[in-house]
């Protein structure tokens, strides 16, 4: 099992789903980032029932830059109580080492 994680987070539009990714690959907290097709989310906020067309990321990081990721996505994010998820993954040994290397500060 490798020492990896993949963090997912939710946008409200690819501009700014792309300054995120941007900025955290520029940060070296992640290796990589997928930013998504479009979905549709449906969800209660404020005592009602809403429905917003969103962008989602996935991160790919080692399970040391995990939390510091997920902290620079809240402290950047520009929803009031963002979703992002966090979870280890398994990888093949090659890709393991690239995250591990492009990840390393």
């Amino acid at each position: 099992m490798s020492d990896l994680a993949l963090v997912y987070a939710l946008y409200p539009d690819h501009g700014s789903a792309r300054e995120a990714a941007h900025a955290m690959i520029e940060r070296r907290l992640a290796a990589c980032a997928n930013i998504m097709a479009g979905i549709r989310s449906v969800y209660r906020w404020e005592g009602a029932v809403r429905e917003e067309d969103e962008v989602p990321v996935l991160f790919k990081t080692t399970q040391d830059q995990a939390e510091g990721l997920a902290r620079a996505l809240a402290e950047s994010h520009p929803y009031a109580v963002p979703a992002i998820l966090r979870w280890p993954a398994d990888a093949t040994a090659p890709y393991a080492g690239w995250v591990t290397q492009e990840t390393i500060g």
